[in-house]
């Protein structure tokens, strides 16, 4: 539980009574809970939401459901299912809006459901609404070694692009070459100079070529937007993911150059605002795992009492694809 705005260290464990679900819910006995980068910010109060405290982080899980409310229609208990929370994933019970739920496929583990909506949801949105990407595309994925720049990676190659993968060491240099990216570009950890801004920039237009990235896929931000930018083809889609290196400060003179759109990702709001688009990407994406094309990668799977150590190793970078943590 989150009791007080601060980091990992501040969480603590603590028995609260199971309410039932209310009018529309479905109540999941939770059995894993995927970590990702916002349960980092969450808890410190940095995030887009700011749910009354005290709560439990935690934006996606898989287990059973265990109860139902009124007027859910498509859901009964014993049911296998995965859903994405938003916060309180890291409880032993939690309920959800039936429309933030989807049946687990067959064959998928609940580690495996715990780590799949939250990344995959978020690069299929982003290369298939936002970026509307075709075969043939070149593709630069930042950050590339976390999971949502796994998730990246896997759709892009299923959509037909050529990968290039940006990432900050040569041991993740070495992973996201298994996670399909055909070349790989390591940068210096930031804040960057000058000079090593224009010597990424020059790195990143030559893994480009000369016709340049048509997508840039971009969770980190920071000083590494405009080298990668700069790398840009005309008419190119900047897609706006994350900000794990802070918030970049991007000259405008670039886009107006490049005829290129700067393009904000945020599979929340798509998901309020058009729910049965939403809907059909999750069925999609539930397909390509069926059909053996997506299977979401798994660093490791921690205990529940280790849950703060993963936010922390997330909120570092240090995880190479998604972090599981066991609920039960």
């Amino acid at each position: 539980m989150s009791d007080t705005p601060g980091g990992p260290e501040t969480l603590t464990l603590s028995e609260r009574n199971v309410a039932p679900p209310a009018a529309g819910e479905v109540q999941i006995d939770v059995h894993a809970c995927g970590i990702n980068f916002p349960d980092s910010l969450i808890i410190r109060d940095l995030y887009q939401y700011k749910p009354p405290r005290p709560f439990a982080p935690g934006g996606e899980v898989a287990g059973i459901v265990s109860a139902v409310g009124d007027n859910v229609a498509g859901f009964a208990p014993g049911d296998r299912v995965l859903a994405r929370t938003g916060w309180g994933g890291l409880s032993e019970t939690v309920s959800i809006d039936q429309a933030r739920v989807a049946p687990l496929p067959e064959g998928m583990s609940f580690a495996e459901g715990s780590a799949y909506l939250f990344t995959y949801e978020t690069s299929y949105h982003a290369l298939k609404q936002r970026a509307a990407c075709r075969p043939g595309d070149a593709v630069l994925v930042l950050g590339a070694a976390g999971g949502t720049g796994v998730s990246a990676i896997e759709i892009a190659k299923v959509m037909g692009a050529r990968v290039v993968a940006a990432v900050s060491s040569e041991d993740k240099a070495a992973f996201v070459k298994t996670c399909g990216a055909d070349d790989v570009i390591v940068y210096p950890r930031g804040p960057l100079s000058k000079e090593q801004m224009l010597a990424l920039g020059a790195e990143f237009k030559a893994a480009g070529g000369a016709h340049g990235f048509d997508i840039v896929y971009d969770p980190v931000g920071g000083d590494y937007a405009e080298p990668a930018f700069r790398a840009m083809a005309w008419g190119g889609r900047y897609l706006v993911v994350g900000f794990t290196a802070g918030i970049p400060r991007l000259p405008f003179n670039l886009p107006l150059l490049k005829g290129a759109g700067i393009i904000g990702v945020f599979n929340g709001g798509f998901s309020q605002n058009e729910p049965e688009e939403s809907a059909r990407n999750t069925a999609e994406l539930m397909d390509l795992y069926v059909t053996g094309k997506l299977r979401p990668t798994i660093s490791s799977v921690v205990p529940f009492t280790d849950a703060p150590s993963a936010i922390t190793a997330i909120a570092d970078r240090q995880a190479l694809g998604k972090i599981v943590v066991a609920v039960r």
